[in-house]
């Protein structure tokens, strides 16, 4: 989760869902309430531990960190060294996903497709939003990280990508590369805010329209391809914080038009290769994730 949060476009709650912890994540996330926080002031750790399922957060959320500490810097090379086979292996992790995730409706009413076409829209619409020039104060920082933690946990629509939108995702990714603890702690405050708040809402969706909830964000991911596409040209520019002259916005173009317009190597047979290694590793993420949830059955048993 926290390598595909690295990149604009893609969700970690993408990896959630298909490796099958999504709504115990959610669930997990929503016990942190006053109730278990009580428990824990009266001194009862072990309690409290048990209610907010901390083993399961503890070493999920550790994972997240360590990846995103770790794999900054890699993804920022990958980005601007092999765009297109980076590109090409999230559209195929992408596409997969969304049909594991479809496939889990059994019962297509008019209400699912309705909603799947509407989560589609909505995740498309926020792929076109323009990036903004947004301020640098740390009282900006904190909404900002409330507002990406909600995309970081809807499957398809990216955290990183929000952050791009309001103009702070490489404020943020130099922050963490600089270990600049000010802007880390702030950011992430806002982060706990937003993921607690936003947890419940959807832990309430899933029960209560699980069928259309889980349409919506078959959607988004389906509507966030647009944002993934590998072969892409600048269409305008920005000056950042450095002086340094950035692109801002992207025109999608077929990988033919793509050579005729910039004269570079559109890498087809490698962008194939890796299309094909992100439908594979969903796929045996998606079987180890069948695996566990049988071995879990079979031991409560």
């Amino acid at each position: 989760m926290g390598g595909a949060d690295v990149v604009p476009g893609v969700s970690g709650g993408t990896i959630a869902l298909i490796t099958g912890i999504y709504e115990e994540l959610i669930d997990s996330i929503k016990s942190l309430n006053l109730d278990t926080v009580k428990l824990l002031l009266a001194g009862k750790i072990a309690d409290f531990w048990k209610a907010i399922n901390g083993t399961f957060l503890l070493v999920l959320f550790a994972g997240i960190a360590t990846s995103l500490l770790s794999l900054a810097r890699l993804i920022t090379f990958l980005m601007e060294t092999y765009p297109i086979q980076l590109w090409s292996f999230f559209f195929g992790l992408i596409i997969i996903s969304a049909i594991y995730v479809a496939k889990e409706i059994a019962n297509w009413t008019v209400k699912a497709v309705i909603a799947l076409v509407l989560g589609a829209l909505i995740a498309y619409l926020i792929t076109v939003a323009s990036p903004a020039e947004t301020p640098t104060a740390l009282w900006f920082i904190f909404i900002s990280g409330a507002i990406a933690i909600c995309a970081m946990i809807l499957p398809g629509i990216s955290g990183s990508f929000i952050l791009l939108i309001l103009g702070k995702y490489i404020f943020i990714i130099t922050a963490l590369k600089e270990a600049d603890i000010s802007v880390i702690a702030v950011f992430g405050i806002g982060c706990v805010v937003g993921l607690l708040s936003f947890a419940r809402v959807i832990s309430w969706l899933l029960s209560n329209y699980h069928t259309l909830t889980i349409a919506v964000l078959a959607g988004f991911m389906i509507g966030s391809l647009n944002k993934i596409w590998p072969w892409k040209i600048p269409t305008s520019y920005r000056v950042n914080s450095e002086g340094e002259q950035v692109p801002l916005t992207f025109q999608n173009l077929s990988p033919t038009h793509f050579l005729e317009t910039t004269g570079e190597d559109p890498y087809i047979l490698e962008a194939i290769l890796f299309f094909a290694m992100g439908i594979a590793i969903v796929v045996v993420l998606e079987k180890v994730a069948q695996f566990v949830t049988k071995d879990r059955k079979a031991v409560a048993q």
